[in-house]
């Protein structure tokens, strides 16, 4: 088993090589960079403490305007990708219920994801695949300000997805298991 550190340091590679080196999310450099990403690890939960610790971590969020996103990690739950997918329905259906549609939405990533209707072993997944069953809590607000100064922010998934045929499956598996070595 991990530490939270290792979770934590699996992550931070994966944002800083995956998602920021491959550019597929051209608003996080800013945030990674300026260290104003929370990485909260959460152990060992049933459906009802997950649900409960993002809405902790939305209202960490409230509280601390300096943290800009926050990356809530499970690193032993929601190992099944369909049991996952429950919780982020949940979760959806939370942020709502508690008055945070509008605040906060949630991206999500998994190390097994799978668009619907795309096979499993599709290139495409990649977009979405993590080291860890992550919530990824963004601030709308800040997301649409992003949103409106990007050139092409529709552009923005197909090109991944394109990325993600070009440097083939087996890329992104052997960083994975790269990153899973990493102290």
């Amino acid at each position: 088993m991990y530490s939270n550190q290792q979770v934590i340091n699996q992550c931070k590679l994966w944002v800083e090589k995956i998602i920021i080196g491959l550019n597929f999310c051209p608003f996080a450099k800013k945030e990674f960079v300026q260290n104003t990403i929370a990485y909260p690890v959460i152990r060992n939960v049933d459906l009802a403490t997950a649900l409960q610790s993002l809405l902790n971590e939305c209202k960490r969020l409230d509280d601390h305007p300096e943290i800009e996103t926050s990356l809530v990690i499970y690193p032993e739950n929601f190992q099944y990708f369909y049991d996952y997918l429950e919780l982020v329905n949940m979760a959806e259906n939370l942020i709502v219920a508690e008055g945070y549609e509008g605040v906060y939405q949630i991206a999500s990533f998994h190390p097994d994801y799978m668009f619907n209707g795309v096979d499993e072993d599709d290139e495409s997944n990649f977009t979405n695949r993590s080291p860890f069953p992550i919530l990824h809590v963004i601030r709308e607000q800040s997301m649409e300000r992003a949103v409106n100064a990007h050139p092409d922010p529709e552009g923005i998934p197909d090109r991944n997805i394109e990325l993600c045929y070009e440097k083939g499956s087996n890329f992104f598996k052997q960083f994975l298991v790269s990153i899973s070595k990493e102290k």
